[in-house]
């Protein structure tokens, strides 16, 4: 039995399937996917976006190749655009994926000479290497910190993540404010964290965004999420499993040989079903829950999505051409002391009056999401992703709170516009604009995602974490008929990965 039909769930039932052992996947939604997903958001408008996640790195081409998964994964030309001002006058950073003299010129343009380039080029020449030699260790049985250290061939990098403060390494080869922003804002993705501390928090965040595949790339996939998870669960089906929907699992009953697991429809018929083992795609909060266990401290998450509709581009005041600035990553107000400005007020409990955030288009690198007509008449999407906004911010007042979250950012983006962000929205069949924003308390609403925690809890180091765990998957529970698979629950995780699915599937077929 997997329950949850996300998409570890369903990389663990598609493995598992094939390899001949008998697979029924309980989803509570009407549709398997779980974040993972896309679908016709505005009423007359013929989008299919993707809901909640958006992009793809971490998905491991060996699982890809594994499950004959039919995936289409676009390069953007464009890495990042970083909207700024400069002296009271409009600038921007560009950043190209191949980098070229357009970014060495847009760098030299912002800071005013070539020393912040060459110092992001040892960066992130420095973390290509890490990333081509920790990725392969992902879809392996764990290493301890000292066997993973001895294949890398630049140790010192791995440690200072792990020890120090990320504020401190990246300001080891950045020292202009928004250029130092940029690298910050990967340890901060759906995660609360201050980028001073040495918690490591920050650390996990930004290794996991920068080492999928061992090119840290983030990539549009052809035909939205719901391509990529609709391609998982083509792959579990041909192997043979039975994928439910509208099932709700409502407890798990452990045995000395198995698992009872109960479950409702939304007719409200209950079933119960005897299974040999329970892969657990839910977060480890609702595991507990469903085994009568103390779930713990519930987990925060930390942002805000924002899904757009637009009838055109909006223009720049920078003058830089919109359809490249908004192919890649565009980030507004994200350098570190505006990072650092916001994470205070918000540990602080006030929204942060500057949200730091980042846009992206998805239609200017896959324009098979967008219908005929809309296509024809120049419509484009947008998806916001804001920063520093923990789910306990929004507790006392969840409508309003992030009705003013999403005013705020519209006035930021609007800074940077020569013309406003609403009047560059298409409009749906009632005529209202095409905006829809979710907060983390409506992520959790949606998905049953505890505190909308889009990592189901804290990322852990993909390495073990005690001598008994090395060699092992990292998946196992306290119920040892009962796996994990989540991106929570397991050592390895994060974004749209399927390494907690993958994971699972390997302890319940090659032990250790």
């Amino acid at each position: 039995m997997v329950v949850g039909g996300g998409h570890n769930g369903l990389v663990a039932a598609a493995y598992l399937a094939r390899a001949g052992r008998s697979v029924l996947v309980l989803e509570r939604l009407a549709q398997v996917g779980g974040a993972a997903i896309s679908r016709q958001v505005f009423e007359g408008v013929d989008v299919r976006l993707s809901a909640y996640s958006y992009l793809v790195s971490l998905l491991p081409d060996r699982i890809v190749d594994d499950l004959g998964l039919e995936v289409r994964l676009a390069d953007r030309a464009v890495a990042s655009y970083t909207a700024t001002t400069r002296n009271g006058r409009p600038t921007g950073l560009l950043v190209e994926r191949d980098e070229g003299p357009a970014t060495a010129s847009s760098f030299r343009q912002l800071t005013g000479s070539d020393r912040e380039f060459a110092g992001w080029q040892r960066f992130y020449g420095r973390l290509t290497t890490l990333a081509e030699d920790l990725a392969p260790t992902l879809t392996e049985p764990l290493l301890s910190p000292d066997e993973l250290a001895g294949r890398l061939r630049d140790p010192e990098l791995w440690h200072d993540l792990r020890e120090r403060p990320l504020a401190d390494v990246v300001a080891d080869h950045l020292t202009d404010d928004v250029v130092r922003g940029i690298a910050l804002t990967d340890g901060l993705i759906g995660t609360f964290a201050d980028v001073h501390a040495d918690d490591g928090l920050a650390g996990r965040c930004f290794l996991y965004h920068l080492v999928g595949n061992g090119t840290g790339r983030w990539r549009v996939p052809v035909g939205g999420m719901g391509a990529v998870t609709g391609a998982m669960a083509t792959a579990a089906r041909r192997g043979g499993a039975e994928l439910v929907t509208r099932a709700t699992v409502t407890a798990l009953e452990p045995t000395a040989d198995g698992v009872t697991v109960h479950w409702t429809d939304d007719e409200g018929s209950t079933a119960a079903v005897e299974a040999g083992h329970v892969v657990c795609g839910a977060a480890p909060t609702v595991l507990a829950e469903l085994t009568g266990s103390d779930p713990g401290p519930r987990p925060s998450g930390s942002q805000v999505k924002i899904n757009m509709v637009l009838a055109r581009l909006p223009r720049l005041r920078s003058g830089a051409d919109a359809s490249a600035a908004f192919a890649g990553t565009f980030h507004v107000d994200e350098a570190a002391g505006q990072i650092d400005a916001a994470y205070a007020q918000a540990a602080a409990g006030r929204l942060p009056e500057v949200i730091p955030f980042e846009v992206y288009c998805h239609s200017l690198s896959d324009p098979s999401i967008l219908g005929p007509v809309e296509r024809a008449t120049g419509f484009h999407t947008l998806t916001l992703f804001g920063l520093h906004t923990p789910a306990e911010l929004f507790r006392e007042d969840p409508v309003g709170t992030r009705r003013e979250a999403v005013r705020r950012v519209v006035v930021q983006l609007d800074a940077h516009l020569e013309e406003p962000l609403l009047d560059c929205l298409a409009r749906d069949a009632t005529g209202e604009p095409c905006l829809q924003a979710a907060s983390p308390l409506d992520v959790e609403e949606s998905l049953a995602m505890p505190g909308g925690h889009i990592f189901h809890g804290d990322l852990a180091w993909p390495v073990a974490a005690a001598p008994d765990e090395v060699g092992t998957w990292g998946v196992a529970t306290s119920h040892p008929r009962i796996v994990a698979a989540s991106s929570g629950g397991t050592v390895r995780g994060g974004a749209v990965s399927g390494l907690g699915g993958y994971a699972a599937a390997r302890h319940l077929l090659d032990p250790r």
